[in-house]
């Protein structure tokens, strides 16, 4: 069900990429008066406020379970996530389409042009290396499912938050050079201004499409199709079983809770027929690892 991927990872390399190009952007934006830069600094900003958010969730979702929490706290982990979407669209996406429609109304003279370029390439290199980092991640935990199949359906908050976040943070270092380029090349100061808006309303798009994939994680989603599929035939599959008349799964941040409702061949006594029971969720949790709760109902109809 994960694949085994391993989403503390990905984000840590990402937060370490993001500081390293944040800190670089705001030395540039404040040499170079480039409005573009900026709103790619303050996207970096946002981007590392944004991981260590997902650090947070993904901590506090490990608590063990109690009397008011009796299934843990692994939604901690898509309420987190989802607030990761929010600053992504309000600090990323709005302050940068802010900050250029100020320049376009004011443009400034571009200052170093060459110092904002190099800075940029930069920022690709790391995003790149952070890109690369949550991908190998993704291809773990996809499997042979096709990239946008994965994005779909994935059950992995933290994953899909951070291959957001780096697409956009791509896309929009590649908006900004063409921004500076541009402005450099012409002398005009409104491309710099226009690539500042574009960087913003790419960051609003990434930040809706995260949010709603999220929000159906944060409602609660049962376990993805393939692995719906497998959980069955395993059940269908053991001798014991005459027929499986429900299978509800719910997803719990990393942990999965399942409740079976079958019918189940005569054992010959209570006794044997308890035992079979708890033979069967063992054997089931051997087979699904992330199964933390299964709740067994055996029923005639």
């Amino acid at each position: 069900m994960a694949g085994g991927a391993d989403s503390a990872k990905a984000v840590l390399v990402a937060l370490g990429a993001n500081f390293a190009i944040a800190v670089t952007k705001y030395i540039a934006a404040a040499i170079t008066g480039s409005g573009a830069m900026l709103a790619e600094a303050i996207h970096s900003t946002a981007d590392c406020g944004n991981q260590l958010l997902l650090l947070l969730g993904m901590k506090r979702a490990k608590r063990a379970p109690n009397r008011n929490y009796p299934l843990g706290y692994g939604k901690e982990t898509y309420f987190w996530s989802f607030m990761v979407a929010v600053v992504l669209f309000s600090v990323g996406g709005l302050f940068s389409i802010y900050e250029g429609w100020h320049k376009l109304h004011a443009p400034e003279e571009l200052q170093r042009p060459m110092l904002a370029l190099g800075v940029l390439v930069f920022g690709i290199a790391a995003e790149s290396v952070s890109m690369w980092g949550a991908l190998r991640e993704v291809n773990k935990a996809r499997g042979e499912r096709g990239l946008w199949d994965w994005l779909r359906g994935s059950r992995n908050a933290e994953l899909v938050v951070i291959f957001g976040e780096d697409l956009a943070a791509l896309v929009g270092l590649a908006f900004a050079f063409a921004a500076v380029l541009a402005t450099w090349m012409t002398g005009n100061p409104l491309y710099d201004a226009a690539g500042g808006i574009a960087i913003g309303v790419l960051l609003v798009i990434v930040a809706v499409a995260v949010a709603i994939q999220v929000k159906a994680m944060l409602i609660g989603q049962g376990v993805e199709a393939p692995v719906r599929a497998e959980m069955m035939a395993f059940l269908e599959a053991r001798a014991e079983i005459e027929r499986v008349i429900e299978l509800l799964t719910l997803h719990m941040g990393d942990d999965v809770m399942v409740a079976v409702k079958a019918k189940v061949r005569s054992q010959g006594s209570i006794d044997a027929f308890v035992a079979t029971i708890n033979e069967i969720e063992d054997a089931f949790k051997e087979r699904f690892p992330q199964v933390q709760w299964t709740f067994f109902e055996p029923d005639v109809r």
